[in-house]
């Protein structure tokens, strides 16, 4: 009956201490344009050309210097917020880069 309740204190004692480490740790539970963008330009192994290609696509220009300043860490000095446009145009050009155009409606 004893071990049995040191196995019981055992678990709620490291169930307080990895409740202690999550509080602690400043984990995010959002996530921002930037992010966003640097994971699809990692997922989809894209360069900053690419980029360029394709948020043109959506109707938008963009520089080189510009994606710099939006991938660069958040404590840059020349850091850039990615404003909702710049992503959801370059959005729409990678729907029109990985499917083509779209085609136009037929009339019947």
């Amino acid at each position: 009956m004893i071990a049995h309740e040191l196995s019981g204190l055992n678990i709620i004692l490291a169930f307080l201490s990895v409740s202690n480490l999550l509080n602690s740790c400043s984990i995010k539970s959002t996530m921002s344009n930037n992010d966003i963008f640097k994971k699809l330009r990692v997922a989809l192994s894209l360069r900053n050309d690419d980029i360029i290609e394709i948020t043109k696509l959506g109707g938008f220009t963009v520089t080189k210097a510009e994606l710099g300043d939006i991938f660069r860490a958040e404590d840059h000095p020349n850091f850039k917020k990615c404003g909702d446009q710049i992503l959801r145009n370059f959005l729409n050009g990678l729907v029109i880069h990985l499917r083509g155009p779209r085609e136009e409606k037929r009339e019947v």
